[in-house]
């Protein structure tokens, strides 16, 4: 049975791969507007309606969005040990996008794609908004803190923040590594970014 579940497990992940692979090809060649979800199942070769177990909407399949990753980072979050820092839980987190990311052979061309694409950008943000939201409520809940608190959803926005950053400086400065660009990022909210921070010292000089 153990044997059986992980063939079905690994037939998952070959399927969806196959969709956003056929998914983000399309797009390239024709234009993410111009591509149709038939399009998308003929290429990986699989009906509509498996499109659909997959993926909401094309957006998501040229995105190459995997629940996987939101599902793996929450089970992080629940599990870390209890001496182990909050922002070093998301430094985790993080470590294991960025390796996702380079396991990724299309990953630069996307990348290319999302930020050309006005509404495959919106659709990578709004996506992006609920993994955060979704990261936000186990952190509160792993820190002990009530509903709302702003300590954790500032370290589970700051952390996606340097990790968008750091790929971001690596295309305009490639010399620097994502891996070394992401970890003086963590240093800098570690240390504080600004901690000569206090807009009430310079009231009387405004």
């Amino acid at each position: 049975m153990a044997q059986q579940g992980g063939l079905r497990e690994r037939k998952k992940r070959e399927t969806r791969a196959a969709l956003a692979e056929a998914a983000l090809r399309l797009a390239l060649e024709k234009g993410p507007d111009q591509v149709t979800v038939e399009e998308i199942a003929e290429a990986a070769d699989v009906s509509v309606r498996t499109f659909f177990n997959y993926f909401p909407h094309k957006e998501h399949a040229i995105l190459g969005r995997n629940p996987e990753h939101v599902d793996r980072a929450l089970e992080r979050v629940l599990n870390a040990p209890a001496s182990e820092s909050p922002l070093t839980t998301m430094w985790f987190i993080v470590q294991d996008v960025l390796r996702d990311f380079e396991e990724d052979g299309e990953m630069t061309r996307r990348g290319e794609l999302i930020m050309s694409t006005p509404d495959l950008l919106y659709h990578l943000l709004h996506a992006s908004i609920e993994d955060e939201r979704l990261l936000t409520k186990a952190l509160t809940e792993r820190m002990g803190e009530p509903p709302g608190s702003l300590r954790p959803a500032l370290i589970v926005s700051a952390a996606g923040t340097a990790c968008r950053m750091a790929m971001e400086l690596h295309k305009t400065v490639p010399g620097r590594p994502v891996r070394e660009l992401l970890t003086e990022a963590f240093q800098l909210l570690a240390q504080g970014i600004d901690t000569a921070f206090g807009p009430d010292d310079q009231k009387g000089n405004s």
